[in-house]
């Protein structure tokens, strides 16, 4: 099934030369299939690049998706056009009275600073609360997890002397779960951040619950004890070249970057980078959206209560 876009997004040209399913507002207006109502909140510096990243993931699952792109504020972005985000992006007072079935936070390049530094950080807060009672599931990235977890929970990152980038091997800890469903026993995700969250205290938690881990890159996905907000604690929306761009980047601001770990074959960023995440990324995605809000969000929103799904499934 398609992933539904507003008419002339850019990320359509793109995606579709991929040959993944995507179909414009105006011909998904004309089917009587209810698509799953997705709201991205963007916080990544290069919208376009995310937006295709992520709109390449839900393409793959066999749902119509209908997408609304959130932006965080109306400050001129550095690296996407004035009229690409006034033409696509919605302010949150267009979406406050809406319901969603599902909501995706980004990352956000903000790892080394304090969240109450963070200057839209009260945005954020605002936003998470409001997603408690309109969003059925709440899908939060990298730092966005860590910003989650903090609100949410109170729990505290602990910042890294240098950046974690790169590839790692990660392993389940919890066996069986839907959303862990077709995982090998070991699979591949990227990371690219300056902070971790520490997996006893996770642990420890009444409220959150570990699936998933790496020796090397700690905590990688966690899930609430409601079972509406996952955090996935790297980046499986990545496409092969991301974290070579980033690394050279980073060199190019004089930052003396450490090579990201087990990407470049031979660990040599003179030669090609290997992307091992890809399907592990899609099946994430796909299981998120079929057991964690196809499954349970109502047909009609207006009707979303209070009480999770799995609550009121459970009553």
């Amino acid at each position: 099934m398609p992933v539904r876009i507003p008419d002339n997004l850019p990320a359509a040209g793109i995606l579709e030369s991929e040959n993944i399913f995507v179909m414009s507002e105006t011909r998904a207006a004309n089917q009587d299939i209810r698509p799953m109502r997705v709201l991205i909140l963007n916080l990544m510096p290069n919208k376009i690049e995310t937006e295709t990243q992520l709109l390449r993931l839900l393409g793959n699952t066999p749902l119509q998706v209908g997408v609304d792109l959130l932006r965080i504020h109306d400050k001129e972005s550095k690296h996407t056009s004035v009229d690409h985000m006034n033409t696509f992006y919605r302010d949150f007072e267009e979406v406050r009275h809406n319901n969603y079935d599902g909501l995706i936070i980004t990352g956000a390049p903000l790892g080394q600073i304090d969240f109450k530094d963070v200057v839209y950080w009260d945005h954020i807060r605002e936003i998470i609360d409001w997603s408690q009672k309109h969003v059925t599931s709440v899908l939060f990235l990298c730092w966005a997890a860590h910003a989650g977890l903090y609100h949410l929970y109170g729990l505290k990152r602990q910042l890294l002397q240098n950046k974690r980038s790169g590839v790692f091997i990660h392993k389940r800890t919890s066996d069986p779960h839907p959303l862990l469903r077709g995982f090998d026993d070991e699979f591949y995700a990227p990371h690219s951040r300056f902070a971790e969250m520490k997996i006893e205290e996770l642990r420890q938690h009444p409220d959150v619950e570990v699936l998933a881990e790496s020796d090397e890159a700690g905590a990688y996905i966690a899930i609430s004890s409601d079972n509406r907000n996952l955090f996935v604690m790297g980046h499986p929306e990545y496409q092969k070249d991301t974290l070579n761009d980033e690394y050279h980047r980073d060199i190019g601001q004089g930052l003396n970057p450490d090579i990201p770990q087990n990407y470049y074959r031979n660990n040599d960023p003179a030669q090609e980078p290997v992307a091992r995440w890809h399907s592990h990324g899609s099946l994430l995605v796909s299981n998120w959206l079929n057991y964690y809000v196809y499954q349970l969000t109502p047909y009609d929103l207006t009707d979303m209560s209070a009480k999770t799904p799995w609550e009121n499934k459970k009553a």
